[in-house]
């Protein structure tokens, strides 16, 4: 049966969902000079090959992208969702002795997440934990915000976050939930080993009967003229430091 499509728009979305082999790509909408510019910036690859390819205006690509407005740079992609392995899978298959994901609960501005995922992919996250029915996966703004980053990384999505975080707890990870009320700075962690990093939503943060899965409950050090960072920075701070002290 057909999978259903959707669109990503903008160019390092669209040119990293190009390069990835496991993506089907339906159709692309193209204007003459963003192909050109495409073509000379990557004369090495035949983007386009066995794609079927339209050329729009600058206006018809704004009328595809909607009442989002989403900056499209002059590309458009019709495409269908990655093949997704379950988190169980990849627990059962990886054998790596540091493995490090993100859950989040309650995250669902599509802008957020999309910079959460490029951090992860930056900073060589394994793969982020979302609940299924509140992750945009066809967004706009999210592939855009990802900026190609949803080609690279395992996305997870599971119907009880709860459920999730119990079942790697018992295969070894720690959970390590990021609340503003705690006193205890994330840096002085050993971070080597299995992790899942835990954020909650801006405005309530992780949810109490969430934190009763946490083995640790840490926060971002910072002074006193700001109270707290946006998620998304948050994370990207959080996934440095791990990157940084595991190499």
């Amino acid at each position: 049966m057909k999978k259903t499509t959707f669109l990503i728009v903008g160019k390092h979305a669209v040119l990293e969902a190009l390069k990835n082999p496991s993506r089907k790509i339906e159709r692309i909408f193209v204007t003459e000079d963003a192909q050109k510019r495409l073509n000379r910036e990557n004369q090495s690859l035949n983007l386009f090959k066995s794609i079927s390819v339209f050329y729009k205006s600058r206006k018809e690509l704004d009328n595809l992208c909607g009442r989002d407005q989403t900056s499209h740079q002059g590309l458009i992609a019709e495409v269908e969702q990655l093949e997704e392995i379950t988190l169980k899978d990849f627990v059962f298959r990886n054998k790596k002795k540091n493995i490090n994901f993100i859950a989040l609960e309650e995250v669902t501005d599509p802008r957020n997440i999309g910079s959460i995922i490029r951090s992860a992919v930056a900073f060589n996250i394994d793969g982020i934990i979302v609940k299924d029915r509140s992750f945009p996966s066809k967004s706009k703004l999210l592939y855009k915000s990802a900026s190609g980053g949803v080609e690279h990384i395992n996305i997870f999505k599971v119907s009880n976050l709860n459920t999730a975080l119990k079942f790697l707890k018992t295969k070894e990870f720690w959970i390590s939930a990021f609340d503003i009320s705690s006193k205890q700075d994330f840096t002085k962690n050993n971070w080597k080993g299995k992790n899942v990093l835990l954020f909650g939503s801006e405005g309530y943060g992780v949810k109490a009967k969430t934190l009763e899965n946490s083995d640790f409950r840490f926060r971002v050090k910072m002074n006193d003229n700001i109270e707290s960072l946006n998620i998304s920075n948050t994370v990207s701070v959080v996934c440095h430091h791990i990157f940084q002290s595991i190499k």
